[in-house]
Order: C-alpha cells, then structure tokens, then sequence
C-alpha cells in the first residue's frame, strides 16, 4: 500500500470514530450534550447512568463497530493495492508491510477520531470501546481474552475505569506470550512482531492516560461504581440535597450583604440631605428676596 493509501485509511478510520453516538442520541432524545451531564464523558457507561440502557447499548455497539469498520476499510485497501496477495498462502514482505502499517493507522485514527471528534469539538470519549472493536477485528482470540479480563474486573470491582485499564494492560502482555499478528503467515517476521508489539503497548499507554482522573479517584476511594445500592443511592441524593442548600444559603447572604451596602447607601444620601437643609433653605430664602426686589 502506497503513501496516499495510508494517509486515506487514517482519514477515513478518523472521519468513522469521530461519529460519536453518544453525543448524537443525547442531543436527538432531547437531553441535552452528555459531555455536559454524569462524569461529563461521551462514552457508554456515562449514557447508561444518565439515558439508560437502551441507548447505552447502542452507543456500544456503534463505538465496537466503528473500530471493526475501520480495519475493515485497511484491509479492503490493502487487497485493492495489491490484488495479486488476495487468497495467497505466503504474503510478500512489501505487502505484510503495507498491510501492518495500514492496520495501525486505521486503529490509530478509529481511536483519535473517537477522542476527538472533528465533527464536535475535538471532545469525546475515552477510547475504550473503538479499541476492542479494532482488536476483535485484526485479533479475535486476543481480543475475546482482553474483552473476558475486562468486563470481570468489572464484575468484580463494580467500576468499569478498572476493567478498561485491565483489558489495555492485557492486550500488549496477549501479544507477546499469544504471537499477536495478523496471520500465522506474519508471525515468521521478526520485525512485524516487534512493530506490533511496540503498537500494543502505546495503545494499553494510551487508554490508560485517558483515565488519569478515574486512577486518582481510585485511590482515593472515590471513584463512581457502575451499579449503585439503595443505601449509596440515598446517600448521593443526601449529599446534592446538602450541596443545593449550601448554595442557596450562600446566595441569601450575598443578597443579605447587596441590601445591606444598599441601606448604607441610603442613609448616606439621607444624611447628607439633612446635613445641606439648613443650606437648602437659605438658598429658597435668597431667591424670594431677589424676586420680590
């Protein structure tokens, strides 16, 4: 695959991952912008905490599909530049290593496009999602372990930020010890095998600084669980109760203070009315003698 070929796949893989359907159904149900809603994030587990489950789902399955969608557009190119590779049993080296650098840019632009979505200003989600939708696509077994490590940290923890640093920690670890390319037919390829494995862990690297904030409030203990119980349901409520009042009780002492500086005011004025009467009426006094002269 040529220069522009590639540069085309990272286009089209960006232009496909910027389509953030947590954003559209959020605005299109009438809610508003999720990314101004919960943890402020469009991604799945923020639609599912303040729309539901329903459009929670969809939201997953498009951010899986993009991902899927944008290695399938490497490939497609891939077999259109080079037709004579298509159904071989030994690829050539120029097309192992078109195809390779194909793969990864799509990857690298499906997950750059989710992140920052050129259709809506440069802010989205996290990544997560469009990864494994990339990893499923060029490596299924691996992508099935990270998905399974995944979602039982999850289970487990009860906090979906731990199940995606997990499954991005898995997923370099999977293609050292699992062969981690395309085909068996890459894996006699040394240098293939090092360029993906270096891929891997800058991908794992990359998931895992998006979720800087989420590592933070996990050690602090204040992370937000996926399912809450009644108990911590009530205790939220408790405390936006509390915040609401302690703003309300802010605002009715500034507007104590504006009245206040507004009463001195006034008695200023009164003062200086009373203090200038005496003046006030010897001015009148002078006027009707002048008049009546």
């Amino acid at each position: 695959m040529i220069a522009i070929e590639l540069i085309l796949v990272f286009v089209l893989a960006y232009l496909i991952g910027s389509i953030n359907m947590a954003i559209i159904i959020s605005k299109v149900s009438g809610k508003g912008d999720i990314r101004e809603q919960g943890s402020k994030n469009a991604g799945t587990t923020n639609v599912l905490r303040v729309l539901g489950k329903g459009p929670a789902i969809l939201v997953l399955l498009w951010d899986v599909l993009k991902g899927a969608l944008a290695i399938g557009i490497a490939r497609g190119l891939a077999y259109i530049c080079f037709p004579m590779e298509a159904g071989s049993l030994v690829y050539s080296e120029t097309f192992t290593m078109a195809y390779t650098y194909g793969i990864m840019l799509a990857t690298v632009g499906a997950v750059l496009g989710h992140n920052f979505p050129i259709y809506f200003g440069f802010k989205g989600g996290k990544g997560v999602a469009t990864s494994l939708g990339c990893i499923l696509a060029i490596e299924p077994q691996i992508g099935l372990v990270c998905l399974v490590a995944g979602v039982s940290m999850i289970a487990l923890f009860n906090m979906v930020s731990i199940g995606s640093i997990i499954a991005a920690i898995i997923y370099p670890i999977c293609i050292i010890f699992m062969g981690g390319t395309f085909d068996l037919n890459f894996r006699t390829n040394a240098y293939i095998k090092l360029i993906y494995i270096i891929f891997a862990f800058l991908m794992a690297l990359s998931v895992i600084l998006r979720h800087k904030a989420n590592i933070k409030r996990i050690r602090n203990g204040t992370e937000n669980k996926l399912f809450k119980s009644k108990e911590e349901k009530f205790e939220e409520e408790l405390k936006k109760e509390n915040e609401i009042k302690e703003k309300v009780e802010e605002v009715k002492e500034e507007a104590k203070e504006e009245v206040k500086e507004e009463i001195k005011e006034e008695v200023k004025d009164e003062e200086v009315d009373i203090k200038f009467e005496p003046v006030k009426e010897e001015v009148k006094e002078e006027k009707s003698k002048k008049k009546s002269k």
